[in-house]
This record gives C-alpha cells, structure tokens and sequence, in this order.
C-alpha cells in the first residue's frame, strides 16, 4: 500500500474554493427564492404542493421533526466527541463540535437577520417573516457531516449514505409539514458546507508535519456516487421548476394538481440533491483531513 506525505496545501486551497463557491450558492439562493418575485411564487407552489397525500406522511414526518430538538442536538454532540475521543482524536473531537455550533448558529443568525419582502404571493405566512436556512436542516446535516468526519475508515462510507439520506429526509420533511419553503433546507445544507470546509481548515491548520495518508483511504467511487447522484436530482429539479414557470401568473393557491405536484417533487428532488453533493465533496476530502496515520 502507497503511503505519502498529507499535501496540505493544495488540500487547503481546495476547502478554500469548496468554502467561497458553497457561500456564493448560498447568497444566490437567497437572492433568487427571496428577494425575486418569480423565485418566491416557485417556493411557494412547492409548500403548496405538499398538501397532496399529505395525510399519510403527516404522522412520520412529524415524528422525524419532533424528534429534533436542542437536548438531541446537545446528545448526538456528545456522542459524536466522544467517538473521535475513544480514537485519540482530540483535535477531531473539537472540530466537529466546532462545525455543529458554527452550522446551527449560523443559521439562527441568518434566519433573524434577513429580511423578507413580501410580493403578495403568500398571504398565509405574510407575518412568518424569514424563515431561510432552516434550523431543522442544519441540525440533521451537520450532525450527519461530523459523524461522518469522526468514524473509523472502515465505516466511514457507510455513515456518508446514511448521514446524507438521514438530513435529505428531515430536509424534505420541513417541506412536507409546511414548515419550511425547499430553498429554506437547500441554504441550510450550504451553510453546513461552508462549515465543513471550515473545519476541514482547522484540521489542516492542527495536522503534524509528518501525519500520513493512504491513497486507499480515498473513497472516490462512493464521493462520486454521492455526486453524480446529488447533480442530476438536481438538474431534474432545475428541469420541473422551469416547466412551472409559464404559469407563473397564476395564484399557487388556484393552480391544478399536476403543477402542485411537480413543484413539490421537483423542489424534494432539490433538497436532496444538495446533500448529496454536500456529502460528497466532504467525503472526497476526508482521508487527507483525518489520515489513518496521525504521525
């Protein structure tokens, strides 16, 4: 088995890049689904859609979302410490307890301090205010990218799947309840971006000059799985949000089944496609931020 020495630098710009064009995707996010009229009625459309068949999601969906609270944050915190503590990770442990308070403050910051404007094409929630990033996507994706980070080499592609599976879930469960619009768990998903290559930084910055890495520790068939699978969800999001928008002089509320339908599906398809990519950009990177040989 090859192993050489961790090239952090290169590895650093790459996380620098990964941070710069998360934000930036992050800011056009907000900018269309928010502050732009026809982004506003496409969100809407989809939480309006999410009426059909709703009656028999509503009882695991709120199960799923009921179950995200600050003592299970707090908890699955401590067991995520705790796992890169019984490694002899202290620096991991700090990390990825960095990246969950980092994420979810973050995403409290921002939900209060954006501003919403209002076009008249959701009179329901017209005294909501903002509700972008949602706090229930970033507690479900952060917690799922630092279990990840933390988990031995052996388990770690299948804590990926699952972590990604689990915050694509609870991130279509926010839609699916009517407590959050899509573009709301998509922005969430991007902070917990940002915030992984944040910490991937930190880890870099903690690393010995003589930590290794194995080249076997790469995991790109699973990274590009997770990838190609998370790009083409949502270039069929782009696809059936697109088809919506020559009605888009119609009232979501008085719009037919079909374009409630593609909305809802095609934005779900969205949500979980961002993190799936999320997820993958983060498991391509993990070997050289976490090498099996700390030196």
């Amino acid at each position: 088995m090859r192993v050489r020495t961790t090239p952090r630098g290169w590895t650093a710009v790459w996380l620098v890049v990964l941070a710069l064009v998360q934000a930036a995707a992050f800011i056009a996010v907000w900018r269309v689904a928010v502050h732009v009229e026809i982004g506003q009625w496409v969100d809407t459309v989809a939480l309006t859609g999410n009426r059909i068949g709703q009656d028999h999601i509503e009882e695991p969906v709120n199960r799923i979302l009921n179950a995200m609270s600050v003592v299970s944050l707090l908890a699955a915190t401590a067991v995520i410490g705790f796992i890169a503590l019984i490694r002899g990770r202290i620096a991991l442990a700090v990390t990825a307890t960095l990246l969950i308070a980092g994420a979810n403050a973050t995403t409290q910051l921002l939900k209060y301090g954006l501003a919403r404007p209002d076009f008249g094409i959701d009179p329901e929630r017209i005294y909501a205010g903002n509700s972008l990033p949602s706090g229930h996507a970033t507690v479900a994706a952060s917690v799922a990218v630092a279990l990840m980070l933390v988990l031995p080499r052996k388990v770690r592609v299948f804590g990926a799947f699952l972590g990604a599976g689990y915050a694509a879930i609870a991130g279509v469960a926010t839609l699916s309840a009517g407590w959050h619009r899509p573009s709301d768990a998509v922005a969430a998903f991007l902070v917990v971006g940002v915030w992984a290559a944040l910490a991937g930084l930190v880890l870099l910055i903690t690393q010995r000059e003589q930590a290794q890495v194995e080249s076997a520790d790469a995991h790109r068939v699973a990274a590009t799985v997770l990838g190609v699978g998370g790009v083409l969800a949502v270039v069929a999001c782009g696809i059936a949000l697109s088809w919506l928008v020559d009605l888009r002089a119609t009232p979501p509320s008085e719009l037919a089944r079909r374009p409630l339908l593609v909305g809802y599906a095609g934005s779900a398809a969205g949500i979980v496609g961002t993190m799936g990519v999320v997820m993958a950009l983060v498991l391509a990177a993990v070997h050289r931020l976490v090498p099996r040989v700390k030196g």
